[in-house]
This record gives structure tokens, sequence and C-alpha cells, in this order.
């Protein structure tokens, strides 16, 4: 232990020699590793902080959910479209028989959506909101916070009772001034009329551009067949899976089993319906991320090689300098491993310097603020980063230090 801090504390006390004695030369070597290290661990920074504000986007659609819909959200190459078409869609029936028949599921809920609607209340009104109607289920299929108020009950779910719930926005553009409950809202045409019984806490935009939550107007399903022209619309049919239904198998090939028995498919007819997953527009979109990664994973990698053949020219040029010197350590006893590593361990702390360099930009381009997405750089990225600035070290200095160790010594002593 005492060999390997005395080992330690010479290689950083030569290091710290070399880049005083030759600041500007090592600086400009070390930039390749700087430059190379920044240009890798921003990318996977990037990706990380992207692929989490895709996640986090996705969740307005529910979590550990699947769904049951007429049309995919990923289409099959070999699937003609206009049998997609004639399916039929999924309705109050599919829903009450899977709700009566799943055994894997926490959760069955049914929804669907208008858009693009005027709401009213007295003299204000706002345009391009959007109202559903949702089972009474639905709040443990998709988070709904509530700031105030409630959520629906049993009782105005089945009677249709024309209660609402909405979303952040249209409670401040509406009533800057006094509480929504108990309030009356109407739709611009005058065939809606609700009482405001919650309002949910505010969520903000979310990265992918899906509709927010906060311009969302909740009422009871029941209500919205009623009051709307649902004859284009496409319900869902949200299915919540168990925990420890691992990748929600189980609970998918039920329903797929159910939905065929309630649609008198024969086993040699391909399925009516689909079933959908959030994750399908993670991996789509999570590919073109894996590209990016790769490329600026590629192009970092040729700045680390420029900046490892600038640490390889230090250590020559270190171990020329220092030729005497080690020719001086043999002859009083040190073994080839010692100069060795010596040597190793001065590279590895120059490269690592120049490593420590390029994730400090990283972090600092942290603080930079973007409307759309926050960069946070992760302890994985910091690690990756630590690791390839030494694996550079390794490189770069294992050749110099191996020269320096098989040096004669008295042949060393006599270059002076």
């Amino acid at each position: 232990m005492i060999l390997f801090l005395r080992l330690f504390t010479e290689s950083f006390s030569f290091a710290v020699q070399a880049l005083r004695a030759n600041m500007l030369r090592t600086i400009l070597s070390l930039l390749g590793v700087t430059v190379g290290i920044f240009a890798i661990i921003a990318v996977f920074t990037v990706v990380d902080s992207l692929e989490r504000e895709i996640r986090k986007s996705l969740n307005f659609i529910g979590e550990n959910v699947i769904y049951v819909q007429k049309w995919p959200w990923v289409f099959e190459n070999d699937f003609p479209w206009w049998k997609y078409y004639n399916r039929p869609v999924a309705n109050v029936s599919d829903y009450k028989f899977l709700q009566k028949n799943l055994q894997n599921a926490s959760v069955v809920s049914i929804f669907a959506d208008k858009g693009n609607r005027t709401i009213r209340y007295k003299s204000s009104s706002m345009d391009g909101l959007t109202i559903m109607g949702v089972s009474q289920e639905y709040n443990l299929l998709s988070d709904v916070p509530l700031g105030s108020g409630r959520w629906f009950t049993d009782a105005e779910t089945e009677a249709g009772r024309n209660v609402c719930i909405i979303g952040y926005e249209v409670a401040a553009g509406l009533f800057p001034n006094e509480d929504p409950i108990g309030k009356a809202i109407s739709s611009g045409r005058g065939n809606f009329r609700a009482t405001i019984i919650g309002v949910m806490a505010k969520q903000g935009a979310n990265f992918l551009g899906a509709p927010t939550k906060d311009n969302i107007i909740y009422i009871p399903y029941s209500v919205f067949v009623r009051r709307f022209n649902v004859r284009w619309i496409e319900p869902m049919i949200g299915i919540k899976g168990f925990p420890k239904d691992v990748g929600l198998q189980t609970v998918e090939g039920e329903t797929i089993g159910l939905m065929r028995s309630k649609r008198g498919l024969k086993p040699s007819q391909p399925d009516n319906f689909a079933i959908n997953r959030p994750e399908m527009i993670a991996n789509q979109i999570g590919q073109i991320f894996v590209v990016l990664g790769l490329a600026g994973g590629i192009i970092g990698s040729f700045s680390i090689l420029v900046g490892g053949f600038g640490i390889a020219n230090i250590m020559f040029v270190s171990v020329k300098e220092r030729t005497n010197l080690i020719g001086i350590q043999k002859s009083l006893g040190a073994k080839n491993w010692f100069i060795l590593f010596q040597f190793l361990f001065e590279a590895i702390f120059l490269s690592l310097l120049g490593g420590m360099a390029g994730l400090l930009l990283v972090w600092l381009g942290t603080f930079v603020h973007f409307d759309a997405i926050d960069i946070e750089i992760s302890a994985g990225n910091v690690i990756t980063g630590i690791v390839v600035s030494a694996v550079i070290g390794i490189i770069s200095g294992i050749v110099p230090a191996w020269i320096a160790s098989r040096m004669d010594p008295v042949e060393a002593i006599r270059s002076k």
C-alpha cells in the first residue's frame, strides 16, 4: 500500500511538473481529449434527457397500460390499410365485456374526446379546448391530479349527470378571480352544459406536443355520448395490468382472447382490433436517438483519437527528458514495473485531466435553459466519461511507459 501511494505521488508530481513546464503544449495536446469527451457525453446526455422527456410526455396516456382500438399506432407493412378501415370501433359493449371478464387487469376504462371546442362562462370564452368523456375508473388508469374539488362518483357516471372537471388553464382563463367549483359552463353551440366539481393541478406543456391536461375538460362518458355526435369518434379502451405482470404479456394475451371471443372470430381469421402500447411510440422515436448517439460517439471518437496521440506525444517527450532520472532510479533499485506504472499513471492523470475538463463543459451546459427539455447529466454518463478518459490514458501511455521501463540504467545515466 505504501509503495502504491509512493508510486501515485511521484506520478502525480511528474505530471504536474510536465504541465507547468510546458503549459501551452500540454493544454493543446489535451484539447483533443477534452473535445472528444465533451462531444460524446454531451450527445449521451441530450439523448438521455430527450428519452426522459418523451416517457414523461407519454404519461398522459397512462403507465403500465395497453389500449384496445380500431387503428394500430404502428402499421404493419404487409397489412392493407382498408382492412383497418373496415374494422369495428371499440364500444361500450366491448368495454363492459372486458371489465366483467378480465382477470388479470386492475383497471378497465373507456374514453373518447372531442377537440377544438369553444367553452363559455357568462361573457368569457375559450377556444381550442378538448372535451373528454371518461368512465368512472379513468383516474385510476391515467393520473389526473386534482388541485381542488373531487372526481366523479359512481352515481354521477351511471346517471349521466352534467358535471365536469376542468384543467388548470381552463380555470385560469374562465375564472381568473373566482372559485370555479359549482359554476356551470357551456359549449359555444349550446349543446353542452355542465357544473364544475373539480379543477386539475397545473401540468404544463409536454415534450411531444400531445394534448395537455391543462386544456382538457372531463365529463362522464355517458354524458359525452348523449351530448355529442360520436358517429365519427373512435373510443379507446384502456386496460391497466398488475405490477407483477412484467411486460403486460398476461393481460394482453387474455384481452386478445376475450376480444376474439366477443367478436366471434374464427381461429383462421385475423384480429379486427389493435392492441396498442405507449412504448410503441417511444421505441419508434428512440430509434432516432440511437442513431444520433452513435453518430455523436463516432465524431467524439475521432477527437479522442487525436487527443490520444497528443498524450502519447507528451509521454514520449517526458521519457526523453527524464531518461537520466530513469537511469538513476534503476541504479538505486527501482524495478521495471515501477518505472512502467510511474509513466502509465502520469498518462492516465493527464487524460483524466482532459476528460474532466470535457465533463465540466457538459455540466455547465446543463444550466442553459430550454423550453422543451431539461438537460441533466447522469451519474452513469459521468462514469462513462471518466472510464473512457482513463482507457485513452492507458492506450496512449503504455508504449512510452514500456520503453522507459526497458531502458538500460547505464545507458540512461550516460544520456545526460
